[in-house]
């Protein structure tokens, strides 16, 4: 089958699906498949600082978190314990600064995003997520060591509730009164219904993100749900170069996006094992060209360990899943970098940051599509 009816409506050139307090986007489509708009036009990039042109750099931070080997935040680190290397090369850290929940909290308070996905799963899972969240709400009295706000994804989009909250009785009745509707876009609508699906859940995704454009602090956006499909053996042919152009800068966007917003991604699900449950990690090195784009990389979980977060379950106790992706704003550090001058728009580079310390494992953003400053 042909994928001209696959991503290529769904990313740069969609319409971002609007945020409302109760009200959601129309009604997605259910009785044809996606057409192809006749003049799509890319989603122009925020364009450099002039200052920053003039040096020819655009500074980059990055929000870490170390753990131990029981998986524990980490604090009291300094910044003589980090090396940052930028495609295997130590970069000098320009900035350091250490936050946790004793000696300096970060100001605001990290913020925690749960998206309650209705539309990849079935009732009984979405019931059995929402059983588990309530038990989250519920926990030490309903009160919330973060402050936190729920996105549903429904066929009609994504919708905000009413307020974010560190009281966990509020938000325990606000899930409470969320009517569970089962969705008519499933496995049986076949390979039309997988693209629905999938289009629909990236422009939700990209539009919560973009919401956290104007929010200062860390946030953790936690997809309670397996995610969207992969479209892998579907069918489908081989790309485009079109294709692979389009879909390239969605992942370009969507990794900028996550990093600049201070946003990590997780992802959490009920169920068993499978021989699917690993098949995101093959997916995982970053994608340098359109011409590299495969399926897989626009996977939540793919997404979720490439912005620093984590990827978690499947198992039946989704409410340790997301006390687990919780404790990440107990205790981390925010570092920046002057990266090197970019030879080309785009320009993937690989980051990982190492502790000098037995051990003790660092994580944060995978990597970052590096830009050609300005012309002036």
């Amino acid at each position: 089958m042909n994928r001209s009816h696959k991503i290529c409506t769904a990313l740069l050139f969609f319409v971002p699906v609007l945020l409302s307090a109760q009200q959601s986007a129309s009604p997605t489509s259910k009785t044809a498949p996606p057409t192809e708009p006749e003049n799509p036009v890319l989603m122009d990039r925020p364009a450099v600082h002039p200052a920053v042109a003039a040096a020819g750099r655009n500074r980059i931070q990055l929000d870490v978190v170390v753990t131990d080997a029981k998986g524990n935040p980490v604090s009291g680190l300094t910044q003589q314990d980090f090396t940052l290397l930028d495609d295997k090369h130590p970069e000098p850290i320009a900035s350091f600064h250490a936050y946790d929940a004793a000696a300096k909290k970060p100001d605001p308070s990290v913020q925690v995003i749960l998206v309650l996905d209705m539309v990849n799963i079935g009732f009984n899972q979405v019931s059995y997520s929402r059983q588990q969240m309530m038990r989250f709400f519920q926990e030490n009295g309903g009160h919330l060591t973060q402050p936190v706000s729920i996105y549903l994804l429904t066929e009609d989009g994504v919708s905000l509730q009413p307020a974010s909250s560190t009281d966990g009785n509020v938000e325990a009745e606000e899930l409470n009164q969320i009517e569970t509707r089962l969705r008519t876009i499933n496995r049986s609508s076949g390979v039309y219904g997988a693209i629905e699906r999938f289009e629909l859940s990236l422009r939700a995704i990209y539009s919560i993100v973009q919401t956290q454009t104007t929010k200062p602090g860390r946030k953790i956006l936690i997809w309670v749900g397996p995610g969207w499909p992969m479209l892998s053996g579907l069918g489908f042919s081989d790309a485009s170069a079109r294709e692979q152009r389009q879909n390239f800068d969605m992942i370009v966007a969507l990794s900028t996006e996550l990093r600049e917003n201070h946003t990590a991604l997780y992802s959490i699900s009920s169920g068993d094992f499978t021989p699917y449950s690993f098949l995101y990690q093959s997916f995982l090195k970053g994608v340098r060209s359109p011409q590299e784009e495969k399926n897989g990389d626009l996977d939540v979980k793919v997404l979720a360990t490439q912005s620093g977060g984590l990827a978690l379950g499947p198992d039946n106790n989704m409410t340790a899943q997301i006390e687990k992706c919780v404790r990440d704003a107990s205790a981390f550090y925010t570092i920046s970098f002057d990266p090197p001058r970019a030879d080309r728009p785009d320009e993937y580079h690989d980051l990982k940051v190492q502790i000098d310390k037995p051990k003790l494992t660092a994580r944060t953003n995978t990597g970052y599509y590096n830009q050609l400053p300005v012309q002036r």
